[in-house]
């Protein structure tokens, strides 16, 4: 499976998917000025991962562990991290288990606050790094 990393910007953040190394981070600020446009790779990215991992029978394999180290994400990207985290959850469901690693900076609150409500809405387990 090709790998997708796309670099960081003032506006988006760094994705760093290499499953031949077992590495998925997401990290950053996210506030591009076309949001879709920016987070629809990712998604299909994933997608495709899946389709990948069911393909090779990766089923009951080892666990996947994506990372979120997010300085900042504006509310529209919010919605598409929500739909990621989705994607993520099904992978769990349907193929192996997968784990999230939340990051947040130790006074910034609201970015924990944010990584607890995301844990809310799958069967992921969130485990939650305080950083600084």
């Amino acid at each position: 499976m090709t790998p997708l990393v796309i670099e960081s910007t003032d506006l988006t953040p760094k994705i760093c998917f290499r499953p031949d190394k077992k590495e998925f981070e997401i990290s950053g600020e996210s506030r591009p000025e076309n949001v879709r446009k920016f987070y629809e790779p990712v998604m299909d990215w994933i997608d495709n991962y899946k389709d990948h991992l069911h393909a090779n029978k990766a089923k009951g394999s080892e666990k996947l562990v994506f990372k979120f180290k997010f300085e900042y994400f504006n509310s529209t990207s919010a919605k598409f991290l929500t739909s990621i985290i989705n994607k993520l959850d099904t992978i769990k469901q349907e193929v192996m288990p997968v784990e999230i690693e939340w990051y947040y900076d130790a006074p910034d609150e609201d970015m924990k606050n944010s990584g607890e409500e995301f844990s809310k809405m799958v069967s992921i387990p969130f485990r939650f790094f305080s950083v600084n």
